[in-house]
């Protein structure tokens, strides 16, 4: 993979907060792109991230999650789920477009778009360092910070 330099964003968070690439300057950041909130997959894996979140932390590691869901549903999933961090809305799907997550799925039987369960890792200097696609969500979050623990 060709380590290229992520251009800046800045999208609404939880919190009433705007969240921006710029603010990780000199920390690495783990963003993890998911479908939707409150279905089954993505809540077991905003789960793990929530409770390796003090690993994360130590590695100075930020992570955020990214859906195209409001800003209200994400607040409602955050407080249910008791998550440490932020989720940003990406509605007009800016950031999915930024990393291409947005693939055709089959729904019950039927061809809709979506996004495909995603990781992306940037370290403190803006530049993409590792990617996983397709994730299958157990072990995941415990994969990312394992190799967040080496930048």
């Amino acid at each position: 993979m060709i380590k290229q330099t992520v251009a800046d964003f800045s999208l609404p968070a939880t919190g009433g907060k705007n969240f921006s690439l710029a603010q990780c300057q000199g920390q690495p950041l783990v963003i993890y792109f998911y479908p939707k909130d409150s279905t089954p997959g993505c809540t077991t894996e905003a789960q793990q991230f929530r409770d390796l979140h003090p690993e994360f932390e130590k590695s100075g590691g930020i992570v955020v999650g990214v859906s195209r869901d409001s800003i209200k549903s994400h607040e409602n999933f955050k407080a249910k789920q008791d998550l440490p961090f932020d989720l940003l809305s990406d509605a007009d799907e800016l950031l999915c477009s930024q990393f291409s997550v947005i693939k055709m799925k089959s729904m019950y039987g039927k061809q809709v778009r979506g996004i495909e369960r995603s990781t992306f890792v940037i370290d403190g200097k803006g530049v993409l360092q590792r990617e996983w696609r397709g994730v299958k969500v157990p072990g995941h979050a415990q994969e990312v910070l394992d190799f967040v623990r080496t930048l």
